[in-house]
């Protein structure tokens, strides 16, 4: 029985593994195919995963998108490709629209088409940790007195649980190690 729980956790962690990989192939994926249409560069396909298509659907500037059946990665394939890493040419490209290629488009729209990707990946480790500060906040670590037990009276001085210590003895006292480093 242990087993069939282990098993299981260790399916959702994949799970989980590959719903991740997911979001960031596609927001990696975006960055270049949205810089590239910025640019005037056409993409043909825009794939999320490899090997054979499982959905896919054609918009109305001719890109076919398409979630493929192994999700460990995904593509771009632009005008004139050869292949999925838009390695080479793979097909003459009618010269009127070479501009339009990833290979005919000038060094600006190629180094930004390329430098997308990963720009947008970075982008997105912002703003999801920036969204985990807002929701979570910044951690403080308060000096507070957690309970009283059975001190003296002259100890006590008036302590209850809850009260925050800002100085002993008139020095300052901000976090747990400012108070163990009193001399």
């Amino acid at each position: 029985m242990a087993l069939i729980g282990e098993i299981g956790g260790l399916l959702w962690t994949i799970l989980a593994f590959v719903i991740a990989l997911s979001i960031i192939v596609a927001v990696h994926e975006y960055g270049h195919y949205i810089v590239a249409r910025w640019s005037g560069i056409r993409a043909e396909v825009f794939s999320l995963g490899f090997g054979p298509r499982l959905i896919s659907r054609r918009d109305r500037r001719g890109t076919l998108w398409q979630v493929a059946a192994v999700p460990l990665g995904g593509y771009v394939r632009f005008l004139g490709d050869a292949n999925a890493a838009s390695a080479g040419t793979g097909t003459e490209v009618d010269p009127a629209l070479r501009r339009q290629s990833l290979t005919g488009a000038p060094l600006w729209a190629r180094f930004a088409t390329v430098a997308a990707g990963p720009f947008f990946n970075f982008a997105l480790s912002i703003l999801i940790f920036g969204g985990m500060l807002l929701w979570q906040g910044v951690p403080v670590e308060r000096v507070e007195i957690g309970r009283v037990t059975a001190l003296p009276p002259a100890m006590q001085n008036g302590l209850r649980a809850g009260d925050e210590v800002i100085a002993v003895g008139g020095q300052p006292v901000a976090t747990w190690r400012d108070l163990g480093n009193l001399r």
